[in-house]
C-alpha cells in the first residue's frame, strides 16, 4: 500500500499592523516508508529536540521535549535506549524536583519496567501512543486515583545505578472518567483552570496571540456558558472587527487564516448574543472571503508559474472553489484545510442572515469532495494523494466534516459526507496529535468532526487519553507535545495547546452551533 506523503511547514506568527499574520517558513516533502515506527518524528539534525522557546515558562528548558504531565519532567526519546525516557529538565518546585535530575533515565513506572520500545517516524501502521510514553501515561493516571493515593513510583537509572523514587503527584485532579470530558470532574476542573489561563493571557487589544489562539480561545470561553467569560469574548470579537475589512490592502502573508477565524468567531458570537452591531462587521469578513475564493484563472498570481511551476493550475477546474493562504491563487494554491474552514464560514454566516451565493458554497464543497478518498480521508489539495483507503493526519478531514455537517442545504448528501468524515476519524484516531502544519489546530477540527457522531468522539478520546494526561503542566496550562510535523513550537506553545484543549473539553456542552447546539 502506498504510504501518505508528509507535507510539513513551520508556521511562525508575527505581529504586523496591529494584528497577527502567519509567515510560511518552509515547505518540505518527505516520503516515509511504512516500515518506520512512529512516536515522534525526530531527525539526525537534532529536530525536534533542539528547538527552543525564547521566552515564557519553557524558556529554561533546553529543547522541545515530551512533557510528563504534572510531574514537572521533560524527557527525550533516544535510539540507543528505546525502553527508557531520558530526563532533560526538571521544573523547580514540581513533584519531581529534588528527586530526579537531568540525565537520569526513567526505566519503569508503577513498580513495573517499561515493556515496549518507543517508535520514531511517520506512517499509518505506527501512529498512536506506544512504549514508555504510553506506559508512563497509564501509571500517572492511575496514581492520581483512589488506589494510587497520589503516589507515583518510578524506577530510574543514574550512572550505572538503579534507583526507586516515589513522586507525590497528589489527587487534586483525580482520573479521567470513562466518558471524559463529559460528566468528568477532572475535565471540569481542568477546563475551569484553562479558561482562567486564557483570559490571563489576552492582550489589551483583545487578541489571544495569533489566528489559531484567536479562533479557539474565544470559542472555548463562549462555549463555557459563563457570564464572567463574556467580556473577554467580546474584546476578541471587537479585535477581529478592528483588524478585518472588505478590501484588505495590507501586506500580510497567509492572511486568510485570520479571516477564517474572524468569520467563525463573529458568527458564533452573533448566534449566541444577537448583537446587531456584529452583522455589518461579519458582512465585511464575508466580502473579503468571497473576493479571495479562487474561481477564475484571472486570479492567479503570475509569480506562481515561476515559484511553483508544478502547482500552476492546469485548467479552470484545477483548485477551483478553494482558498489558499492568501486570496486567489499563489504558490501551491488552495488547500483543503482552509477550504473546509471557508465552507464552514459560509454555513455559519448563512445562519446569521448573511446572504451566501450557493454557487460559491458548492464550489468549496466540490473542492473538498475531490480531495476525499473512498474512506472519507481528506488529502492536502483537491486530489487524492494515495491509495483509496490510505489515511494520515485528520485535521483536514475534520474541517471538511464540520463544514458538511453545518451545511444549510436540505439535500441528504451533505449529512452523508459529514458522517463519512466523522467515521474515518473514529476508525483511525491514532494520528490525533500529529496533524498537518499546525497540529493543535488540526486536533480541534478533528474533535469537531468526531463530535458529529458520539461513538466516533468516544473512540477519539479513548485512544488519546494518554496525550491529555501527559500534556497537562504543573501550572494548570497544557503543553504542545513534539509531533511528526515539528512545527510551531515556541514561546506561546502553552497558549496554543491550552486554547485547543479548552475548546475540545467544551464540546460535550453542545453550546455552540458547531458543537451541535440544541
Amino acid at each position: 500500500m502506498q504510504q501518505p506523503m508528509n507535507d510539513f511547514y513551520s508556521l511562525i506568527f508575527a505581529r504586523t499592523a496591529g494584528y497577527q499574520v502567519v509567515r510560511l517558513v518552509c515547505l518540505v516533502l518527505i516520503s516515509v516508508p511504512a516500515a518506520l515506527q512512529a512516536q515522534v518524528d525526530y531527525h539526525d539534525s537534532g529536530e525536534p529536540w533542539n528547538q527552543r522557546a525564547d521566552s515564557g515558562p519553557d524558556a529554561k528548558v533546553p529543547g522541545w521535549f515530551y512533557n510528563l504531565g504534572i510531574t514537572g519532567l521533560r524527557v527525550q526519546l533516544v535510539k540507543d535506549d528505546p525502553k527508557s525516557l531520558v530526563v532533560k529538565y526538571v521544573f523547580p518546585d514540581s513533584p519531581a524536583s529534588k528527586q530526579i535530575k537531568a540525565g537520569d533515565r526513567i526505566t519503569g513506572a508503577d513498580d513495573k519496567p517499561f515493556l515496549h520500545e518507543h517508535r520514531n517516524g511517520y506512517g499509518m501502521k505506527v501512529f498512536g501512543f506506544h512504549g514508555p510514553i504510553a506506559e508512563f501515561a497509564d501509571a500517572l493516571e492511575a496514581s492520581q486515583g483512589d488506589a494510587g493515593k497520589g503516589q507515583l513510583p518510578l524506577t530510574l537509572r543514574r550512572g550505572g545505578e538503579n534507583r526507586n523514587v516515589v513522586l507525590d503527584v497528589g489527587q487534586k485532579y483525580g482520573t479521567y472518567s470513562a466518558t471524559y470530558p463529559d460528566k468528568c470532574p477532572k475535565s471540569d476542573l481542568i477546563l475551569a483552570e484553562l479558561l482562567d489561563y486564557l483570559i490571563a493571557h489576552q492582550d489589551d487589544e483583545g487578541s489571544f496571540g495569533d489566528p489559531m489562539h484567536n479562533t479557539f480561545a474565544p470559542l472555548a470561553l463562549l462555549a463555557s456558558g459563563e457570564a464572567r467569560h463574556m467580556p473577554a469574548v467580546e474584546r476578541c470579537v471587537r479585535y477581529f472587527c478592528k483588524t478585518t475589512e472588505a478590501k484588505d490592502r495590507r501586506v500580510a502573508d497567509l492572511i486568510n487564516w485570520h479571516y477564517m477565524g474572524a468569520a467563525i468567531v463573529l458568527s458564533e458570537y452573533y448566534l449566541a448574543t444577537q448583537q446587531a452591531w456584529v452583522l455589518p462587521e461579519l458582512q465585511e469578513v464575508h466580502d473579503f472571503l468571497i473576493s479571495g475564493q479562487y474561481l477564475h484563472m484571472s486570479q492567479i498570481n503570475p509569480m506562481a508559474k515561476k515559484t511553483h511551476p508544478d502547482d500552476y493550475p492546469k485548467g479552470p477546474a484545477d483548485s477551483h472553489g478553494g482558498w489558499g493562504h492568501n486570496p486567489g491563487f499563489e504558490g501551491y494554491g488552495p488547500i483543503a484545510m482552509l477550504t473546509g474552514q471557508g465552507a464552514l464560514a459560509y454555513s455559519l454566516m448563512h445562519r446569521c442572515g448573511i446572504k451566501i451565493d450557493r454557487t460559491r458554497h458548492d464550489a468549496a464543497y466540490k473542492f473538498l469532495k475531490k480531495a476525499t478518498g473512498a474512506n472519507g480521508y481528506v488529502w492536502y489539495k483537491d486530489e487524492v494523494g494515495g491509495a483509496p483507503r490510505d489515511w494520515a493526519d485528520m485535521g483536514r478531514t475534520g474541517a471538511a466534516g464540520i463544514a458538511y455537517f453545518m451545511s444549510p442545504y436540505p439535500e441528504p448528501v451533505y449529512r452523508e459526507r459529514a458522517l463519512l468524515h466523522s467515521k474515518v476519524i473514529g476508525e483511525h484516531p491514532q494520528s490525533f496529535p500529529d496533524t498537518h502544519g499546525s497540529p493543535p489546530m488540526g486536533m480541534a477540527y478533528t474533535a469537531l468532526a468526531a463530535n458529529i457522531e458520539p461513538a466516533n468522539f468516544r473512540k477519539l478520546m479513548d485512544a488519546n487519553r494518554g496525550w491529555f494526561a501527559l500534556a497537562q503542566c504543573t501550572d494548570g496550562s497544557f503543553y504542545y507535545q513534539p509531533n511528526r510535523d515539528n512545527a510551531g513550537y515556541g514561546s506561546d506553545a502553552r497558549m496554543t495547546a491550552s486554547s485547543v484543549v479548552a475548546f475540545i473539553f467544551t464540546l460535550p456542552k453542545h453550546s455552540l452551533a458547531i458543537s451541535d447546539k440544541k
